[in-house]
């Protein structure tokens, strides 16, 4: 069982993370904070912290619980200095439930994790041409909630088929059309066929 610690300023925030993390059988959530002030006395395995950087502490001599971030920054230096502070995760907000949920168990059990974007920045070395950014900005889950919306199905159904539940839907179609400055669903396909995200 993975001790998992919720930290982030908004309180909506920190119950939709708590109910993410409830769906798996193998997180036992053991404190919900607006900081990383009092986590000492919860013992936890891993912390999940929707937290600015600044508000993350360098890791100390003794024993730290591994730190799973969601953020919105993109840029190599800062992923570098996230991973210098003891960041063993490192996902966007946008990262879906399954992505989440492996992060943790992933960072329980020693691993590094980072979206796959970030390392190829990292990797090459330099930002990627804005045409990258746009063509990636979904992510893998997104992409498949789309290509389901292309063929017709309800957020009933999406939600049945992929195992999540209709809020879940809801959140990622409205992130889904946010990212590709769409107002309805179908100008969403529309610009996602365009895109060669959606095929026919």
């Amino acid at each position: 069982m993975i001790r998992l610690l919720i930290a982030a300023p908004g309180a909506v925030v920190r119950k939709g993370l708590e109910a993410l993390a409830a769906s798996s059988p193998e997180i036992e959530v053991v404190g919900s904070l607006p900081d990383l002030s009092s986590t000492e006395v919860l013992h936890p395995d891993v912390i999940l912290a929707a937290l600015p950087l600044a508000e993350v502490a360098p890791p100390s001599n003794g024993r730290t619980p591994a730190l799973v971030l969601l953020t919105n920054e993109t840029q190599p230096a800062w992923t570098q200095d996230a991973l210098r502070y003891g960041v063993r995760a490192l996902l966007s907000r946008d990262a879906s439930q399954s992505e989440i949920l492996a992060a943790v168990d992933a960072a329980a059990n020693g691993l590094a994790v980072v979206d796959p974007r970030d390392l190829d920045q990292l990797l090459a070395g330099s930002t990627p041409a804005p045409a990258a950014v746009e063509t990636s900005a979904l992510t893998p889950r997104e992409t498949e909630v789309l290509r389901m919306i292309a063929e017709g199905a309800a957020n009933k159904i999406i939600a049945w088929k992929l195992n999540i539940s209709e809020h879940t839907v809801k959140f990622h179609v409205a992130s889904i059309l946010a990212k590709l400055g769409a107002s309805t669903r179908t100008e969403a396909v529309t610009i996602g066929i365009r895109k060669g995200l959606v095929l026919l």
